[in-house]
């Protein structure tokens, strides 16, 4: 609602500043200008220097529907008509087939089938038609094949199919038809294609990928090997470790307790040696206290044998 009140005023805003061709308009012509804005529909002359008209029904309020033409038709000087998104059908397009003027017509998104355009045969001077979103057919565009006037033709979302397409431009030669379905189907073929090759691409890199991953899964789990071997051998070696230092302190104990055996050994030696030495002085002695016991009993006896 809002957007139709702005245009609305914008529409009465530029009304206003085309006085003077809209001076020199018929009666009949301004009574269907009048009619075309009462019905919810804007009119615009192309520029101050251009008394062409622009009719656009597209942003009216409610529904536009083929009663909507009827004023359009008593108009001698039309530019461009724009009824896009409106309820326009075949029957509709009756009432501008004498709009000789006509160089821009939008359809898009209308009811409009290949019967309508049979009404457009008129239209010499068309240069743009926009059918995007019809039910437009091959069997339309061969309706408007003898308008060599057209520079573009758009035909995106309805049936037309390459054949027609290149059939309509073979009848006009500078046509551009949007979108050209030829170099689209080419396109994707193309890109199609080039999906397939990526698609390959994608399955070699996959198995590249798959390759790199085994080898590295292969290689953690011999880094997982090697590493449980290295904690065995460094469990064995703190094991070894751990031995050998009792070992150490075992050996160390033995290396003491020899040493106090040998001192204690050392020691009894040396008693021992004392003891025999005090023995061997004893037996001296009393060899000598023999001797001298026998030296005295001999004296004894020669004293003895003296005295008888």
């Amino acid at each position: 609602m809002r957007r139709s009140v702005l245009f609305g005023i914008a529409v009465l805003f530029l009304s206003a500043s085309l006085p003077s061709n809209a001076a020199e308009r018929s009666e009949a012509e301004q009574k269907a200008i009048d009619q075309i804005r009462k019905l919810g529909g804007a009119v615009l002359e192309v520029a101050q220097d251009d008394d062409r008209l622009d009719v656009a029904y597209h942003l009216a309020d409610g529904k536009v529907e083929d009663k909507h033409l009827e004023p359009v038709k008593n108009l001698t000087k039309v530019y461009s008509l724009n009824l896009r998104g409106t309820e326009i059908t075949d029957g509709g397009l009756a009432q501008i087939a004498g709009l000789k003027s006509l160089v821009r017509l939008h359809l898009e998104k209308t009811k409009v089938s290949d019967a309508g355009l049979a009404h457009l045969k008129g239209l010499e001077n068309l240069e743009y038609l926009n059918l995007y979103g019809t039910t437009v057919t091959d069997a339309g565009l061969k309706q408007i094949s003898g308008l060599k006037k057209l520079k573009k033709v758009y035909i995106w979302q309805t049936k037309v199919t390459i054949a027609g397409s290149n059939e309509l431009k073979k009848a006009i030669p500078k046509l551009k038809v949007i979108p050209d379905l030829e170099a689209e189907m080419k396109k994707a073929i193309a890109a199609a294609k080039e999906a397939e090759v990526a698609a390959k691409e994608a399955e070699v890199a996959q198995k590249a990928a798959d390759a790199v991953q085994k080898v590295a899964t292969d290689s953690q789990n011999n880094a997982n090997a090697v590493k449980k071997q290295s904690d065995d051998l460094a469990k064995k070696a703190a094991d070894a470790k751990k031995a050998a230092e009792a070992a150490r302190k075992a050996a160390e104990a033995a290396t003491k307790a020899a040493a106090d055996a040998k001192a204690k050994s050392d020691a009894a030696k040396k008693q021992a040696d004392e003891q025999k030495k005090k023995a061997d002085e004893a037996k001296k002695k009393a060899d000598d206290a023999k001797k001298k016991a026998e030296d005295a009993k001999k004296r004894a006896e020669l004293y003895k044998n003296a005295a008888k």
